[in-house]
């Protein structure tokens, strides 16, 4: 198989270059103690790169890529050999992804956690084979339409259950890749209308989430950080 990168040779620092290069990023220059890798730490998101598809407001795909639509293990993979590429080529010291980027969604809950494992033991090994390290993972709980009213907030306790478990899973990869972070992002953590909305008890419902996964993170000695990750309107209209 053929890398879709084949023909892109590695990106290096030059100033003077007129092609594919870094002109004011030198990742080995030290600034006040510590080199610009170190400073700023970049990161490619897995979502971004290999999982959108280009969709635009009036029209459909508009990228072509031989791992879409990855819905099976083996374009899962394909994609993950391809990032990986990337990745070297880039240079670049780290990278992140949600446990929906990297896997296929599969029949069951069980089935899709089982598939996460997996492609987490798949790219372990390239990370352990000179592949960048792992700032941060996540669990996507905003595109399947289980999240259209929240996931942590979700009024009915079987979605509760379902949001909580994705997070363990994903969590756990998380710890097992040593991701230096865990991102929460609560895209359909809010309401589009106060009409149907009851916001101390979302809230409340909310908070008490936030709680376990501390109290989770605690219980499985993962010492990364976990992060909030605001952002106003994007899907909910009023996002908490």
């Amino acid at each position: 198989m053929t890398s879709y990168f084949a023909d892109i040779a590695p990106v290096k620092y030059d100033p003077n270059a007129t092609g594919l290069a870094y002109r004011h990023y030198n990742p080995d220059e030290v600034l006040g103690g510590k080199t610009m890798q170190e400073h700023l730490r970049f990161a490619v998101c897995y979502w971004h790169n290999f999982v959108w598809e280009g969709n635009d407001p009036f029209g459909g795909q508009t990228f072509e890529r031989p791992w879409f639509p990855a819905d099976t293990m083996d374009l899962a993979k394909r994609k993950a050999d391809d990032a990986f590429d990337m990745f070297k080529i880039l240079g670049v010291p780290f990278w992140c992804f949600h446990d929906h980027d990297i896997r296929p969604e599969g029949a069951t809950l069980k089935e899709s956690h089982d598939r996460l494992n997996e492609m987490a033991d798949y790219v372990q090994t390239k990370m352990e084979s000179g592949g960048p390290k792992l700032l941060w993972g996540t669990a996507n709980m905003f595109s399947n339409r289980r999240y259209m009213s929240g996931a942590s907030t979700n009024p009915d306790p079987d979605v509760f259950a379902y949001c909580a478990s994705t997070v363990k899973s994903a969590l756990d990869v998380t710890h097992r890749l040593g991701g230096e972070n865990y991102v929460l992002w609560g895209g359909r953590e809010g309401y589009e209308t106060l009409l149907n909305t009851d916001l101390d008890r979302e809230l409340q419902q909310m908070g008490r989430f936030l709680q376990m996964v501390v109290e989770y993170k605690h219980k499985i000695g993962y010492k990364g950080a976990i992060l909030i990750e605001p952002k106003p309107q994007e899907p909910t209209k009023h996002q908490y």
